[in-house]
């Protein structure tokens, strides 16, 4: 489970491995909040709030395990742009044109994979796909670091050419403008489930990882003299991670089983966020976004790690578009449009990742996808028209940068910021 405080990972040194008590460890926490560091409270708030009112509205369908499992198929999409989404908000910069760099990457991979003498493997076509949408996310950062155009207007004029790349792609080898997907393990990877014995396999291996790399890093900290909190949040925080995993997993078992696409999430999910947490690279892309000019004087190459971001936005973006397309079962010409880059960015940014970077977290882009999706999934199931999906998602976005805006000026006033 992620830290109240959203932050960048710091380190203190203390002498002799010292720890603060469980009670200083709450109270501190309390100060945080009153000071306006808010971290996860709001997202896990509102997630109750929204699963309340859709699940009475829908007289119960809301909390059934089939639909647990359909919002869990609905979101790996989503989840795995928005994580590439937070690297590019942690530097203070945006990527408009997530959505249509994914339906590249798909729409490539579905031409690799045609039927014929010239079909690739899944394996090589996946690989291709991925190489070009990182490629574009290099080349859009170039444009931005060395050029010093806005990120706004290089991704704006990335989301019209991509679209129309997709346009020309699908047109020029469909007549009809759809083409299917003819590979049965990329069709399998949003349409098959774990059985159950396997879900709760997994559920130990990652429960038990977790574990022993939260204890590690713990008895690292010790011998390195820095501080550590305390043994019972550790262990709280490790009870909770299993409680609400092994629900999870025994909610889907009631139905389908865990989905596959939602295994590739979180294999993603936990890299990253290793990635942002626990290495030089991450701790840099905080730096580049609390403070560019002091990360540039502390000798990072600020150039490099905006670069570096906008890659990985698209890295994640052509998995997104192939999790989207599989659910699909193929790609058409308008792969890539309709809400997607608004859930992806708005997954992002309610989930707590500042807009004005420096502050945020991957965990935040799983916690954002589920709450944008349990809205966008509980007001299908109320048959609600499109007119109003559209206002409701744009309240719940406009209430989480509110949300942002004020407690960064509320920090900013308490000396925290």
């Amino acid at each position: 489970m992620s830290e109240i405080s959203q932050k960048g990972p710091v380190e203190t040194a203390v002498g002799n491995g010292a720890q603060e008590t469980f009670g200083d460890y709450i109270s501190g926490t309390l100060t945080r909040i009153r000071s306006g560091d808010l971290g996860s409270l709001p997202i896990i708030f509102g997630l109750i709030v929204i699963a309340g009112i859709f699940g009475y509205m829908s007289d119960g369908i809301f909390f059934r395990p089939r639909n647990f499992v359909n919002l869990l198929l609905q979101m790996s999409g989503v989840a795995s742009i928005a994580i590439g989404i937070v690297f590019v908000l942690l530097i203070a910069e945006i990527d408009l044109s997530v959505a249509f760099v994914g339906a590249v990457g798909s729409v490539v991979m579905t031409l690799l994979l045609r039927e014929g003498e010239t079909a690739w493997p899944w394996w090589a076509a996946v690989g291709a796909a991925l190489f070009i949408t990182t490629l574009i996310g290099f080349v859009q950062g170039l444009i931005i670091t060395k050029a010093g155009v806005p990120s706004f207007v290089v991704t704006l004029a990335g989301l019209l050419a991509w679209s129309g790349v997709v346009l020309i792609l699908t047109t020029e080898f469909s007549t009809a403008g759809t083409i299917v997907i003819q590979n049965d393990v990329i069709k399998a990877v949003a349409n098959e489930y774990l059985p159950n014995a396997w879900g709760w396999i997994l559920y130990a291996v990652i429960i038990g990882g977790y574990a022993i790399f939260e204890f590690w890093q713990r008895a690292v900290k010790i011998r390195q003299n820095l501080a550590v909190k305390p043994m019972q949040v550790s262990i709280i925080q490790v009870v909770a991670l299993a409680l609400i995993a092994g629900f999870a997993v025994y909610y889907a078992n009631l139905d389908r089983g865990v989905p596959v696409s939602g295994i590739i999430v979180l294999v993603f999910l936990f890299f990253w966020t290793f990635v942002a947490t626990r290495t030089r690279f991450g701790r840099y892309v905080y730096a580049v976004g609390g403070n560019p000019e002091a990360a540039r004087r502390a000798g990072i190459s600020v150039d490099r790690i905006r670069i570096a971001c906008f890659m990985i936005s698209s890295f994640m973006a052509g998995i997104g578009g192939i999790i989207l397309a599989s659910r699909l079962g193929s790609v058409s010409t308008n792969t890539g449009s309709g809400n997607l880059l608004l859930n992806a960015i708005a997954a992002a940014v309610i989930g707590g990742t500042s807009l004005f970077g420096g502050s945020g977290s991957v965990m935040s882009a799983l916690l954002g996808a589920l709450v944008i999706q349990s809205v966008d999934n509980g007001m299908g199931l109320m048959g609600w028209p499109s007119g109003v999906k559209f206002v409701i998602n744009g309240l719940v976005l406009l209430a989480a940068v509110l949300v942002d805006a004020f407690s960064r000026r509320s920090r900013a006033s308490s000396g925290i910021a």
